[in-house]
């Protein structure tokens, strides 16, 4: 028991510690941003207690990259909007149960009018409640807490710029990601080819439904870089290979929407008892390893021959993917067009063009 509990505390240990390792810079731009934020409205611009400034330089970097200077621009105005509607109501209404409630809700509703952005419309009532209930009424304070948030966002985006996170490193985390997702798919696929499984086949079916919110995770990620490389000079050389890795990630989604038709031929072949020979099993299997193999050589270097070589090697010799329609039927010839399509896209994902990626396959087969 006392074993089990150390193996347990020891593993969230080291779990705590790699999340610790790639939050360290996230970390270190929020405090830099924050102490710096305050130090230009305090010490030079002159605000007394500029508390609105290292809120918003936390807050600008802690939405999402690929969003950040919409989000910035959101976050000013919805702060500007709330400070200032409550500083103009407090000052002549007082402060009290009644008035906080009018406040929030005259702040908000005029940040519906503005825009309607989440964001936005957050930031105002929340600013509103902080006005109302923390900040003397009267004088600029309204104007100068609006300032104070600018102040904020813009040392945050200056952060972002001087001490930038990696373009890459997400990006490269959420490709495998994906790629490990499909080759789990195709070799579940196989799996229940060879055993006649209708419940694996079902299985791999829903998981590859459930691919979607990675392939979205690598979607964002790449935003998240190429606002990197915008905003921070020391990253822009980095954009060629966030250019491959959005070919990449395009293609991996079609391979995916063709790996979940290849699943439901194979939940119906099987369900039907349709027969299927044992080499398609084989070939799916195949091209799960060839993923695989995909997944190894993406990297940073862009060795995108070295990365086609495992697809062409691992299928040139099925004997099922370079015959014709022959005898088969209709759920062989599907799940075989598919593996067809499935190669094609991941040899695209290697920097190939559609028709240079069928003719090498053409020439494999």
């Amino acid at each position: 028991m006392l074993r089990r509990v150390r193996s347990r505390a020891r593993s969230r240990l080291q779990l705590g510690g790699r999340r610790l390792r790639v939050s360290a810079l996230p970390i270190l731009q929020c405090a830099v941003a924050a102490g710096l934020s305050w130090w230009v409205a305090n010490d030079l611009v002159g605000h007394d207690r500029p508390f609105f400034a290292p809120v918003a330089a936390v807050l600008c970097l802690g939405v999402s990259l690929g969003t950040r200077r919409r989000r910035v621009v959101e976050l000013v105005v919805g702060v500007s909007l709330g400070v200032l509607v409550g500083d103009l109501l407090i000052s002549a209404i007082g402060s009290g149960t009644w008035q906080i409630a009018l406040v929030v809700a005259l702040a908000m509703a005029a940040a519906v009018f503005t825009d309607g952005a989440t964001l936005i419309v957050a930031q105002a009532g929340s600013s509103a409640v902080l006005v109302a209930t923390l900040l003397p009424p009267g004088g600029v304070g309204g104007i100068n807490r609006a300032l104070d948030a600018v102040i904020g966002g813009a040392v945050g985006l200056l952060v972002a710029a001087v001490l930038p996170s990696h373009p890459l490193g997400p990006v490269r985390r959420q490709a495998h990601a994906v790629l490990d997702e499909l080759a789990g798919v195709l070799f579940g696929i196989a799996d229940a080819l060879r055993g006649r499984d209708p419940e694996a086949a079902s299985a791999a079916l829903a998981r590859a439904r459930r691919s979607q919110p990675l392939i979205d995770a690598l979607r964002a990620a790449l935003a998240s870089g190429r606002e990197v490389t915008s905003v921070a000079p020391l990253r822009r050389p980095h954009r060629r290979a966030l250019l491959r890795f959005t070919e990449l990630a395009e293609r991996t989604d079609y391979a995916m929407r063709n790996a979940r038709v290849l699943a439901r031929r194979a939940v119906t072949a099987i369900g039907d008892d349709e027969p299927a020979v044992e080499e398609l099993a084989d070939a799916v299997a195949q091209l799960g390893t060839a993923v695989q193999k995909l997944t190894e050589q993406i990297g940073e270097d862009g060795d995108r021959a070295k990365a086609r070589e495992p697809i062409l090697e691992l299928v040139h010799d099925s004997p099922v993917l370079g015959d014709g329609a022959g005898d088969r039927g209709v759920s062989e010839q599907v799940m075989i067009a598919q593996l067809r399509s499935i190669a094609i896209d991941l040899l695209q994902a290697t920097g190939l063009t559609r028709q240079a990626a069928q003719a090498a396959l053409r020439a494999q087969l």
